[in-house]
């Protein structure tokens, strides 16, 4: 008596299984079957990891339990047809590599494909790793191609949308104006043009002339803050809107608006990308508008700002063999408080630690922000005893728990002493979205630690990382607040290059010969703080 070979089925699958006339396909009468067909199908069905059979030269499709969910609403139909009937949409990709298993023998392996799929009434790119394997009989006859596959559209959509929101970030951290902030944010979300097909940020300071003439200037109803609707499908693509800030009377100010590619599937993770985009945004905005607000209170605030914020600037510690300067310039016509803020102090273990950092804002409020950072940071920097980004990612955690309302860009910097024959220190570092250190060689070069930063302060979930350079002797680090560089009309990039020639060929000054240097050579009417912290290393 032949083998059952649907007993391992789940009894929905089997009853499938059992609903397919069998004795009118090429397959035959199930009773019929070759020892090598009933023996495959048993092994696949009693896997739990999604596998599907492509049997004969029309690669008649038998499948288990878990491939199912894989294929969507193909299922139940695709049981027992011919492949290229079932997947007309991917045949073009995956026909040519079942037919070369098929006749070399030779299996084939794909990781994290694109195959696009038409499994829940429209196409959707789906990605997948999987391994295509030739089926032999007891002589040797290649039969069939066994598929063992995985779907990975999850994990290559999530890297990819984690990509867009650290680029966001990072790229929002120099933002000094609201149109600064709609150009950097609009110049990182085109760049997956796959996806989104168009995107754009509506300010009600921003000319209606400047908007993207494919997308419809308003969404269809009333939005609430920081609600996502998404727009039916079209043939040009759904339509997603995200308000970003709204006025006194509830009604949409900002509004992202982005039009998504027909392929991408709309799901709650789609849902949360979208809103966090929309937060980073949000938050950019927001800083920009307290810079603009609180221009009018700069004057009545100035000598009680200016004596708040040199009391929470100390001065920093010294230790052998290195010296540190430090200097702290308010903007030229903002009142003389912000959350720029530097700091350097002996550890446990007896390195130097190294902060810079800048909350957004230029107010008592930011200044209290920083405050609470500063002493924070110095806690746990005390108490843990771990790297700089272990500290920051403890200070991430601790910003979300205690619920302190700041976004910062911060550098947490430790120096240690190194051994080796040579001498001069080493210094390892964690970037939160803050301007890269500049490292001044005793030959006059200067070099920028331009490591990739991480998301700023505040933005909890990402991994945080540590960088390390070896300090010479004779050599100085830089570190300062993007106060120093950026200049109206002009970007960040060229305030680095200013910041290069300014350093070049100063390798004989002290730190604070090099601090004065620098604010010295800073234009007239510079629009934000600066702190600046130099280390020398003897």
């Amino acid at each position: 008596m032949t083998k059952d070979p649907f007993a391992a089925a789940s009894p929905e699958l089997r009853a499938v299984y059992d609903a397919v006339d069998w004795p009118s396909t090429v397959l035959g009468p199930v009773e019929t079957w070759s020892p090598t067909l009933v023996s495959t199908i048993d092994l696949m069905l009693h896997s739990r990891f999604p596998m599907s059979l492509f049997w004969g030269p029309k690669y008649k499709l038998l499948y288990n339990d878990a491939y199912v969910e894989l294929i969507g609403d193909k299922h139940p139909t695709a049981l027992g047809r011919p492949t290229q009937l079932v997947f007309p949409e991917a045949w073009n990709q995956i026909g040519p590599m079942m037919a070369d298993v098929a006749r070399t023998g030779v299996a084939f392996v794909m990781e994290d494909a694109l195959v696009p799929l038409d499994r829940r009434g429209f196409l959707e790119d789906c990605y997948f790793t999987f391994c295509y394997s030739a089926v032999r009989e007891a002589d040797g006859e290649i039969v069939a191609v066994l598929n063992v596959a995985a779907e990975t559209t999850a994990s290559v959509e999530g890297r990819r949308r984690l990509e867009v929101l650290a680029g966001l970030a990072g790229m929002l951290a120099g933002a000094s104006s609201l149109e600064g902030v709609r150009e950097r944010a609009l110049s990182v979300l085109r760049e997956y043009d796959d996806d989104l097909l168009a995107v754009d940020l509506r300010l009600p300071e921003t000319d209606p002339v400047e908007y993207v003439r494919d997308l419809p200037v308003r969404p269809p109803r009333d939005l609430m803050a920081g609600e996502v609707l998404v727009e039916e499908v079209t043939e040009e693509g759904r339509l997603v809107w995200l308000v970003l800030e709204s006025d006194a009377d509830d009604r949409a100010t900002s509004i992202l608006v982005v039009r998504l590619s027909p392929r991408v599937l709309v799901d709650d993770e789609l849902g949360d990308t979208t809103r966090l985009v929309g937060s980073i945004i949000g938050r950019a905005l927001g800083r920009t508008r307290v810079v603009a607000a609180e221009q009018a209170r700069r004057d009545s605030e100035r000598r009680l700002s200016e004596t708040l914020q040199r009391s929470l600037l100390s001065q920093p510690v010294q230790r052998e063999g290195l010296r540190v300067a430090v200097s702290y310039v308010p903007a030229a016509e903002e009142a003389q408080v912000g959350g720029d803020w530097y700091d350097a102090f002996i550890l446990p273990n007896d390195d130097l630690c190294l902060v810079i950092g800048d909350v957004t804002g230029h107010d008592r409020e930011s200044a209290a922000g920083m405050a609470q950072l500063r002493n924070l940071l110095r806690g746990v920097s005390m108490t843990l005893g771990e790297p700089p980004a272990a500290v920051m990612g403890v200070l991430d955690r601790a910003v979300q728990q205690l619920a302190i309302d700041v976004i910062a860009t911060v550098i947490v910097a430790q120096v240690e002493h190194d051994e080796g024959p040579e001498g001069g220190c080493r210094v390892t570092w964690s970037n939160a979205g803050h301007p890269p250190p500049a490292l001044l060689l005793p030959d006059g070069s200067v070099r920028l630690l331009d490591a990739p930063a991480d998301p700023l302060l505040g933005v909890d979930g990402f991994a945080r990382h540590d960088h390390t350079e070896a300090l010479v002797p004779g050599s100085s680090l830089v570190l300062y607040t993007d106060g120093l560089l950026e200049r109206r009309g002009e970007s960040m990039d060229s305030g680095l290059t200013w910041l290069e020639r300014a350093l070049t060929g100063q390798q004989d000054l002290d730190p604070e010969a090099l601090c004065k240097l620098l604010i010295e050579r800073m234009p007239p009417g510079v629009e934000d703080d600066v702190a600046l912290l130099v280390l020398a290393v003897d």
